[in-house]
């Protein structure tokens, strides 16, 4: 039976959140646990984790993804301003870049940072795109898996050792908590957090080629395991909103002047037009859209209360991706009608009864 956490409003459908005696989600529960830590003796250990990786002379010696958001920026801004780091800023092309990503984009850069952008095969991006599209409800996967092993691959080509993530999800936001009260991440988790088990093999076994998934995949293991992998939520308190704030003001950084299909939000995931078909597929597999995960953090970090949670998920979780949903079939290549079938395809029965979600939050 679905479950609906008693702080927030993430539910039980989450992949690999876990619920105790209470009813409290495992990221509420390491929300508590963040009113814990002594931040200023982890900013002690950020200082030695820089003293043992700076080069000094100008040199890079960390690797930073960003995409010119919110998270990215404040990573590399406090880096270089705060800890005397010269970060190598990392970034894997949206597969349909929107505007306002490409303006903060080159406003990042402008602030002062110097940035290798990683863009793929644009006829293999497309079909790997519908491909994931159809055989896992997610065309952003081509696009995770470049941006999450680009970065290994920049690392590994200049040899810098040390990459600096923002936060780690799996425990921010509810998942996996075997890395919760440490700060790096093990290679060999890559696959099994961000690559959803879909092995080269399947891609092979659809006609894309091994010189075609090249650019997307990790360098192999033994390149990799000489970095390594950092989160700056770790160190730092993470709060997105008030990443917000720090990059409007350092970096450049404007929020969306609309606000964002499928929540309430203008500030976050800006960067490709199809991120509200991504976030719509969520909502139609698990039940979860953007509007349930913008609220669940936000009430962790203290902005607003469950009530108002509950109200914005009612309001906007679910709303169709119209803005942009002409421009992602036509990239697919697929009509409307073809679109839409598979979208209901990914419909779990015990999630849906017909054309109505069987549980909401409340």
């Amino acid at each position: 039976m679905i479950k609906f956490c008693t702080r927030c409003v993430v539910s039980s459908m989450r992949p690999r959140i876990t619920f105790d005696s209470e009813g409290v989600c495992s990221a509420c529960r390491f929300a508590e646990h963040k009113e814990t830590v002594d931040w200023q003796q982890r900013e002690r250990e950020l200082a030695q984790l820089c003293q043992r990786f700076r080069r000094g002379g100008g040199s890079f010696d960390v690797i930073v993804p960003v995409s010119g958001g919110k998270d990215g920026g404040f990573v590399a801004h406090k880096l270089k301003h705060d800890y005397g780091m010269t970060p190598l800023c990392v970034t894997w092309a949206p597969l349909l870049a929107t505007d306002i990503g490409r303006q903060n984009l080159d406003a990042f850069v402008a602030s002062g940072f110097d940035v290798i952008q990683g863009r793929p095969n644009g006829l293999t991006a497309r079909r790997l795109a519908r491909l994931a599209f159809e055989h896992m409800g997610d065309p952003f996967q081509p696009f995770i898996y470049g941006q999450t092993n680009f970065p290994l691959r920049m690392a590994v080509h200049y040899g810098i050792k040390l990459i600096m993530y923002g936060e780690n999800g799996e425990v921010e936001y509810g998942g996996d908590m075997k890395n919760a009260y440490r700060p790096t991440r093990d290679i060999s988790d890559h696959s099994k957090h961000y690559f959803s088990g879909m092995p080269p093999e399947f891609w092979r076994s659809h006609g894309v080629t091994q010189a075609e998934l090249e650019p997307f995949q990790a360098p192999i293991h033994e390149q990799a395991r000489q970095c390594e992998i950092h989160f700056m939520s770790y160190y730092h308190k993470w709060t997105p909103q008030e990443n917000f704030y720090y990059c409007a003001e350092n970096t450049g950084f404007a929020p969306n002047p609309e606000r964002t299909e499928g929540t309430y939000s203008k500030y976050a995931s800006l960067d490709d037009r199809l991120d509200g078909l991504h976030y719509y597929l969520a909502f139609v597999k698990f039940g979860i859209g953007r509007a349930t995960s913008d609220a669940s953090h936000e009430i962790r970090d203290g902005h607003i209360t469950r009530e108002e949670g509950v109200a914005l998920v009612h309001k906007f979780d679910g709303e169709f991706p119209t803005r942009h949903w002409q421009e992602a079939c036509e990239y697919m290549g697929l009509t409307d009608a073809e679109a839409r079938e598979i979208i209901g395809t990914w419909k779990s029965p015990e999630v849906w009864d017909g054309n109505s979600l069987r549980y909401r939050v409340e």
